[in-house]
């Protein structure tokens, strides 16, 4: 389903677009991930609505069957990249789990300012955003989707998220549809 509309206060969580993984040779697009990431945030600055920007420190604990790469994480790896511009007011998440809703008090900060829809952009499309979109969407906030905000390591992985799960989480756009949607909004108000 395209994106129709955006509710009154609506936050903008960008995931995980921090050094260590931004700096990875794995992703594909991710100049344009990041410009467009940049342009969401700037927008929704500019129209006084909250901005969300995580970062991963870490991982669950759990046996998993597929190794998770051990030791500490090398130095400046979990550092927000500057081209977000970071701003006093914006929410700082620090996950250690692929979702920013578990065991961060990101669904508290969201509701204490009035949040009812958010926005996610950012990496990696199949875990980080998906699982972000999942517990948004397990927590009652309306969801929308940047898809050309985001991607993954996995082509796949990215395809799949966008054609099978996110239309049951909420509605999908471009970067420049939220923009047009927030200035219709803004119009209105």
């Amino acid at each position: 389903m395209p994106l129709t509309t955006l509710d009154p206060i609506t936050a903008l969580i960008v995931v995980d677009l921090q050094r260590g993984i931004v700096e990875s040779p794995l992703l594909d697009s991710i100049d344009e991930v990041v410009q467009r990431s940049c342009t969401l945030a700037a927008a929704f600055r500019r129209h006084r609505l909250p901005v969300v920007l995580v970062n991963v420190d870490g991982g669950a604990p759990g046996r998993t069957e597929r190794p998770r790469a051990g030791g500490p994480l090398p130095d400046g790896w979990t550092t927000l990249i500057p081209e977000l511009e970071q701003q006093p007011g914006d929410i700082i998440v620090t996950k250690r789990t692929w979702g920013a809703f578990a065991s961060t008090d990101l669904e508290s900060q969201l509701r204490s300012r009035g949040v009812t829809q958010v926005v996610i952009a950012g990496v990696a499309t199949g875990t980080g955003v998906e699982s972000t979109a999942r517990q948004a969407y397990e927590a009652g906030f309306n969801v929308s989707l940047a898809t050309d905000a985001m991607t993954d390591a996995r082509s796949e992985a990215h395809d799949y998220s966008i054609t099978n799960v996110f239309p049951r989480l909420g509605e999908s756009g471009t970067t420049q549809a939220i923009i047009e949607l927030l200035a219709t909004r803004s119009a209105q108000a």
